[in-house]
């Protein structure tokens, strides 16, 4: 078991709901600034190395049945990160549903002063936008999926890239911005 959680749990500060079979491992690390077990939930049987952060302003994060998320992998939350069912997310990933920070600079500080001086604010605008990911999809080492996008069923997400746009269901994509390559094939679809 992972001793972060442990502490976490013995101390009565928020983690997450872990499902049968769930684990989440040494390198795992659950901060669930919004305040309650329920916002964080990790399905079945899903394996947890990296990373779940929830902001205080708010933030979900829901992982399906038979999933994994990489090593060094961080999933940050400000409104609605849902990944489907048997989803594979390898290390030192980053998936994103907000812009983490103001864009104006003053607003910036405001928020850096905050978190020093008193914790992550309760109440800030980082144009949170949900990001969805299907089923079966894959999502390779040193990728970056963004606010407000979707990853179809099946979708694979080629090593390296950043994810701007949504990606079809059953299609690759790669690059910076990430595009489409091609297609599966049905039988690759199984």
């Amino acid at each position: 078991m992972n001793i972060h959680y442990l502490a976490q749990r013995l101390l009565r500060r928020p983690t997450c709901s872990l499902a049968e079979g769930a684990k989440l491992y040494r390198t795992a690390r659950i901060s669930n600034k919004s305040g309650d077990d329920s916002r964080i939930r990790i399905g079945n049987n899903s394996v947890v190395l990296g990373e779940l952060w929830t902001f205080a302003s708010g933030g979900r994060i829901q992982i399906g049945e038979w999933c994994y998320v990489g090593a060094g992998t961080r999933i940050w939350s400000g409104v609605n990160i849902m990944i489907g069912d048997r989803v594979l997310i390898s290390h030192n990933v980053n998936i994103f549903d907000s812009l983490t920070h103001p864009v104006n600079a003053r607003g910036r500080h405001d928020q850096f002063r905050a978190i020093l001086t008193s914790g992550h604010p309760k109440k800030i605008d980082l144009g949170e936008q949900a990001v969805t990911i299907g089923a079966d999809a894959w999502i390779g080492a040193n990728s970056i999926i963004l606010r407000g996008v979707t990853v179809g069923t099946g979708g694979i997400v080629g090593a390296g890239s950043v994810v701007t746009k949504d990606v079809p269901a059953y299609t690759i994509v790669a690059g910076n911005p990430a595009r489409p390559i091609r297609e599966l094939t049905p039988s690759e679809r199984d």
